[in-house]
């Protein structure tokens, strides 16, 4: 599993011009799925994401975790993640996990990561056609891949 996460400021999605969710500050998270993903990556992701500590603290530190701050998360599936791109100039998504699979380990890693975090977790329509708007805060964009925890 990969995960980009970003400190936003607020972030959305919105589906055929219509607002599906949105949050004020906190993470927003891209979510790729591989075939091999598990339990155990679904679990160690969502810790991982709930304790970064890439919030400031009182002198300017990033040293706050999102769910020392109170905030949000907005979990969307994002299956280019999983992109190769070594040969040629069209990406291959044949690491990608396929439909049936990726939305069962998606709909278990938002369950997951709101129970982590002690409050629903916003997301998108897995498959659907969604434009996402976020505010990124610092910036600060942080990539995680559940198969590189050494």
């Amino acid at each position: 599993m990969k995960v980009v996460i970003q400190r936003v400021r607020h972030a959305s999605v919105s589906i055929g011009g219509e607002a599906y969710s949105r949050i004020g500050g906190g993470l927003m998270v891209l979510v790729g799925i591989q075939e091999d993903d598990t339990s155990e990556d679904i679990g160690w992701l969502s810790a991982k994401i709930c304790n970064l500590r890439i919030f400031d603290d009182e002198e300017g530190v990033m040293n706050r975790s999102v769910l020392e701050t109170g905030g949000d998360i907005l979990a969307v599936s994002q299956f280019t993640l999983m992109a190769r791109t070594k040969k040629g100039n069209r990406p291959s998504y044949v690491d990608a996990a396929k439909p049936n699979i990726s939305m069962r380990l998606y709909e278990e890693f938002t369950l997951t990561l709101s129970s982590e975090l002690g409050k629903p977790v916003e997301t998108g329509v897995f498959g659907a056609d969604m434009q996402v708007e976020l505010l990124n805060d610092g910036p600060v964009t942080i990539i995680i891949d559940s198969k590189n925890r050494v």
